[in-house]
């Protein structure tokens, strides 16, 4: 199998390629379930296309908690199918598909009250880890354990002696939800699936009642391709709505968003070896390691503005903060919060008007002859809901098309990563990297790495660290455009690294270097390369004034206030 590369040349080549021939299926949206759908459909046997409006994973996909995990909480609600189907996704890419990008995460639950807590809640978790273990793939993480107020004390010392009589510890998952998209898409392409993103659906073509492909404009360039598709599947998330009225019906589902914001912090500012997660009076609070930091989230409230870029009110951060000082010894306030994000998540409208009960299950349907729609869901399900997607494309298709099989199908850079890894030592020396490097580099590309040290051995300055962001090489900048697909500064410092939620300067600091480094392979003059850095930095200075704002309202207003798209 080769390795994809997604570079300038070849996104042309994939939007020619999708419009030159009729196309077995056409995913629109390229968010986690789009591109676990399209390297669904392609390991079948089928051609698949895929076509996204911005970046991969740009709205929803690159703005969550950063967790893959069975959902504890759903088990309270006695959603056991929801939690077994998780779990053995968990298991499967820690073991299997993603070792590289999913890595286990501890998490500490503080008790309040003695006797009944410790039961209760002893009980949810020891039924969480004999749930993951039957699933056949859990046994690669720590079973949970009880800890008493002195020992959770010692693990978590940035705790309030008050706050907790005892505690329980467990473990999940995380990953860098964006970099796990783009692996997606990249495998998906090294199967031969067509991808292209940037190019956005304009209307469904029809033959009668039938939807027979879609219209995409290419933004960057603005030519516009009929892309004819025996099979159409919207995978927009949010978007749903809007783009199910492409068509002019109305869809048979309702898809409402809900807000989530996350706060990042330094790691210094809460001494913990643990993450936590904490009871609020609406839901649950996750304090996540991150690296040299620590994401704390996540709010969950109803959002009807704009959608691509929800805003992070004033109240927002308060909320958060409140919460997490409530058990701290030492309080965070505004000056500690280096990053902050909003996303929004895709709910399935029940009949509670609270966000934090809509249906986290997911739906497929055929609203019309040729499309299918995918909606709702969680993140670490992805794989399943693609799966669904398949199927129901598949009826459509009058052909005997092969079963799933994305369960035995690693993404890119997980084959040989365990052996690299067990030889990061020898690959430091080779290299001159300080081991710590390549780990780094292996936990964000596996055995891809050595596609990074290639520009390094060709380019020895690009094994340099970008001076206001030194935990990324500049290799790795340079890598995002010609591999990756990144077309913008702003996909490089958000979504193929996260300087922009990791400094306290938003990223701007390193946003001239990195737009150099970018502008040779993407073909920028010195006018392209300064607009690109003047809009990251407008962008950057609307997000932080719609902090500012009282309310989502205000928020939203000041966000607006920088434009969408780099002028060409």
């Amino acid at each position: 199998m080769r390795t994809a590369t997604l570079g300038p040349a070849e996104r042309t080549v994939a939007l020619a390629a999708m419009a030159e021939r009729e196309l077995d299926v056409l995913v629109v949206g390229a968010g986690v379930v789009g591109a676990g759908t399209a390297l669904d459909a392609v390991t079948r046997g089928l051609s698949t296309g895929l076509v996204e409006a911005r970046d991969w994973a740009s709205g929803t996909s690159s703005r969550s908690s950063k967790l893959i995990h069975g959902g504890l909480r759903y088990l309270e609600m006695l959603d056991f199918a929801l939690v077994r189907e998780a779990l053995k996704e968990r298991g499967l890419l820690l073991e299997r598909l993603a070792p590289h990008l999913v890595k286990p995460v501890p998490f500490l639950y503080p008790l309040q009250h003695k006797g009944w807590e410790r039961l209760y809640a002893g009980s949810g978790v020891a039924l969480y880890d004999a749930m993951s273990v039957s699933s056949g793939h859990g046994r690669g993480l720590p079973v949970h354990r009880h800890l008493s107020r002195k020992h959770a004390l010692r693990v978590a010392p940035a705790l309030k002696r008050d706050a907790l009589v005892g505690a329980l510890q467990y473990y999940d998952a995380q990953m860098d939800d964006a970099r796990f998209v783009t692996e997606l898409v990249r495998t998906a392409a090294s199967y031969g699936a067509q991808v292209a993103n940037r190019a956005r659906v304009t209307g469904f073509l029809r033959e009668g009642e039938r939807v027979v492909g879609a219209l995409v404009q290419d933004v960057e360039g603005g030519a516009e391709y009929e892309i004819r598709a025996r099979q159409v599947v919207n995978a927009t998330g949010v978007w749903t709505d809007d783009t199910q009225g492409l068509i002019g019906e109305r869809g048979q589902f309702h898809v409402r968003a809900s807000k989530g914001i996350h706060l990042v912090v330094p790691k210094d500012r809460i001494h913990s070896s643990t993450g936590l997660i904490l009871r609020t009076e609406k839901s649950v609070l996750f304090v996540i390691p991150w690296g040299r930091h620590w994401i704390i989230g996540t709010t969950d409230t109803d959002w009807d503005l704009d959608k691509a870029h929800p805003a992070a009110s004033s109240a927002d951060i308060d909320y958060l903060l409140q919460h997490v000082n409530s058990v701290l010894n030492t309080p965070l306030t505004r000056d500690d919060v280096q990053g902050v994000y909003a996303g929004l998540r895709p709910l399935l409208a029940g009949e509670s008007d609270a966000t934090s009960k809509l249906s986290r299950e997911h739906t497929v349907a055929h609203p019309a002859p040729g499309l299918v729609v995918v909606a709702g869901g969680k993140y670490t399900t992805y794989r399943v809901m693609a799966k669904d997607a398949v199927d129901e494309a598949v009826h459509g298709l009058d052909q005997r098309v092969a079963a799933c099989v994305t369960e035995d199908t690693p993404l890119l850079g997980a084959e040989g990563y365990k052996a690299l890894w067990n030889a990061r030592a020898r690959i430091a020396a080779r290299t001159g990297l300080h081991v710590a490097r390549v780990e780094h580099l292996l936990n964000r590309y596996g055995s891809m790495t050595e596609e990074i040290l290639e520009l390094i051995l060709a380019d020895p300055t690009l094994g340099e660290p970008l001076p206001a962001a030194d935990d990324y090489l500049r290799a790795e900048i340079v890598y995002a455009a010609s591999h990756e697909g990144a077309r913008h500064l702003d996909d490089v410092l958000t979504r193929r690294t996260r300087i922009s939620i990791e400094t306290f300067d938003r990223g701007t600091r390193s946003a001239r270097l990195c737009a150099e480094l970018m502008a040779p392979v993407l073909g920028w003059d010195q006018g392209r390369t300064d607009r690109e850095v003047q809009h990251y930095e407008k962008r950057v200075e609307a997000e932080r004034e719609s902090q500012r704002q009282p309310d989502d309202l205000t928020a939203d207003a000041a966000r607006l206030g920088a434009p969408d798209i780099v002028p060409n």
